[in-house]
């Protein structure tokens, strides 16, 4: 069980830090950019969620591999990446309870809400 909690946390440290480069990398790009105010705001957002795990760039690539278009794209990448951005957040949040040293229900239980409120922090 240590072991576990051992690879989820270091797993987490190794993702993070690559979000951290990447971060870095969509700074790097705004200042060459120029950008300033709104402007960067909105392009920081873009190229950070398009760095993480890859989200838009994995989707619209599946979304050309079934050849959708219209309607049918939108829907599926608003999909997509909404299922994407979750699976994100459970896996900060599983880490945070295995920081917190919690199993069974009480786990899930902070684990679902960490979750929700995670969801209604973004909106």
């Amino acid at each position: 069980m240590k072991n576990l909690i051992s690879l989820v946390v270091l797993s987490l440290a190794v993702i993070s830090s690559g979000a951290m480069a990447a971060e870095g990398n969509c700074e790097a790009q705004a200042a060459e950019k120029k950008l300033a105010g709104a402007a960067k705001t909105s392009f920081m957002k873009k190229c950070e969620k398009d760095s993480a795990g890859g989200g838009a760039a994995a989707c619209e690539a599946k979304a050309a591999e079934k050849k959708l278009a219209g309607a049918a794209k939108t829907s599926f990448m608003k999909k997509c990446e909404s299922d994407s951005s979750a699976s994100g957040a459970g896996a900060a949040c599983e880490a945070k309870a295995a920081e917190k040293k919690l199993a069974g229900a009480a786990k899930n239980s902070f684990v679902k809400k960490c979750v929700t409120d995670g969801a209604a922090a973004k909106s």
